[in-house]
């Protein structure tokens, strides 16, 4: 940060992020507010221009920001970085264990503008917290989704059999009414406190009116300062709590062989990745169960030290390479991808997409930025007072109809539950 914007700036320690992004809000500036899995720091972008660009994802030539994918945003074979909507952080806050401070600011009238409204924001006129509608047609609705959505898993089942793919993940959505908007930094602050080794966020996008707010368990990829590449292959879902409601520990996930195989499938088609670059040197270790939240998951983690194999532009091939993975889309990809479009009956947007932080330091002195992009699964679509919840399985020739649904809600209570106790 410039030492003039901390001369000048210096009164705006704040105890929440909630000025900040109502302001942002207010004024249709795009904004992102994040919290790394298995860290307290928090950190808020905002940009100060209403349209987002759409900008190649290279991870080596972003300026710091904040990227957020769509689902189907592929390479089709150019061999060149992808776009997607890109966050520029024009204004960057951060919060390390007491109050919100700023990290870095532009020094343009747009800045002073922006702290000048976070100045005169007033907390009393923050709407009270929004309280889920009960809709009385509700149930009738789910039975018609839950009959739609196992026969599609049927007919997916029936077409692995006959050979069509490998695997493919269909989703279903969910949606919630409430008497109010949701206060997504609310839901944010509760996330974080439900979910410590998730990656939670919430991205405000003017130019569609929309909020997403996610909890999601799955990396994509990770550069640090050190240049540490890490990917993670994440599959298979239970539940974390036994018939009793207690939090079951790790070793005691037992896993069938049909999570196995799927879980087998995503590591499979990451050490394809590397070959298809050539490259040999990473480490693997997995898989394991993984506890995430009020669900469990079988994972394994690839490192690459980048320096080492001489590869820095690692991150930026390997987000071109691996989006979207076999864990949101299916194997082949090409195939599921026509198997999902076909069967699902909806746009994905966002969800299944990819997103996170890119060059952003961390806030030490001592580090330099860092590139963190997550799978985006365990998240929802807040438009006005309606939510949308979505939530995925993947399936193999193995999988029950039935049992796929039930894995569907229980994803759905990853975020559900925390609105509830808002």
């Amino acid at each position: 940060m410039q030492a003039e914007a901390t001369y000048i700036l210096s009164d705006l320690i704040q105890p929440t992020a909630a000025p900040s992004w109502k302001v942002a809000r207010q004024l249709g500036y795009p904004a992102a507010l994040w919290r790394l899995p298995n860290r307290t720091d928090k950190h808020l972008i905002v940009q100060l221009d209403t349209a987002l660009t759409q900008m190649p994802v290279d991870l080596e030539e972003l300026p710091a920001g904040f990227v957020m994918s769509l689902f189907d945003n592929f390479d089709f074979g150019t061999g060149e970085p992808f776009c997607a909507p890109f966050l520029r952080a024009d204004i960057h806050a951060m919060q390390m264990g007491g109050g919100w401070e700023i990290a870095e600011n532009t020094t343009s009238e747009s800045a002073e503008s922006f702290w000048a409204a976070v100045r005169q924001w007033n907390p009393e006129t923050a709407q009270p917290i929004a309280q889920i509608i009960e809709n009385p047609t509700a149930e009738a609705t789910n039975i018609v989704a839950r009959q739609r959505f196992e026969d599609s898993v049927q007919e997916a089942v029936s077409a692995i059999q006959q050979g069509a793919f490998r695997k493919v993940v269909l989703s279903r959505t969910k949606t919630i009414v409430f008497d109010g908007e949701l206060d997504a930094v609310a839901l944010f602050e509760q996330l974080c406190v439900a979910y410590p080794t998730a990656f939670v966020s919430a991205v405000w996008l003017p130019g569609q009116q929309q909020t997403w707010v996610s909890a999601t368990p799955e990396r994509l990829v990770s550069t640090d300062a050190a240049g540490m590449f890490q990917t993670v292959s994440l599959a298979g879902t239970q539940s974390a709590y036994d018939a009793d409601g207690r939090l079951k520990r790790t070793a005691e996930a037992l896993w069938s062989q049909k999570e196995i195989e799927e879980q087998a499938i995503v590591s499979r088609y990451i050490i394809e990745c590397f070959k298809k670059i050539r490259l040999r040197e990473y480490l693997e270790e997995g898989p394991k169960t993984v506890l995430a939240g009020n669900l469990m998951h079988l994972g394994s983690q690839f490192t690459v030290d980048t320096q080492a194999v001489r590869y820095p532009q690692l991150g930026t091939v390997m987000t071109r390479l691996l989006h979207p993975t076999s864990a949101v889309c299916g194997m082949p990809r090409a195939d599921a991808f026509a198997f999902i479009n076909q069967h699902e009956g909806y746009d994905r947007e966002f969800y299944s997409g990819f997103l996170g932080p890119v060059n952003i330091a961390p806030g030490r002195a001592d580090d330099g930025p860092e590139s963190h992009l997550f799978v985006h699964i365990r998240c929802m679509k807040i438009e006005a007072n309606t939510a949308t919840l979505y939530a995925g399985a993947g399936l193999t020739e193995d999988s029950d109809p039935q049992k796929e649904w039930q894995e569907t809600e229980m994803k759905c209570q990853t975020l559900l539950a925390v609105m509830k106790s808002l």
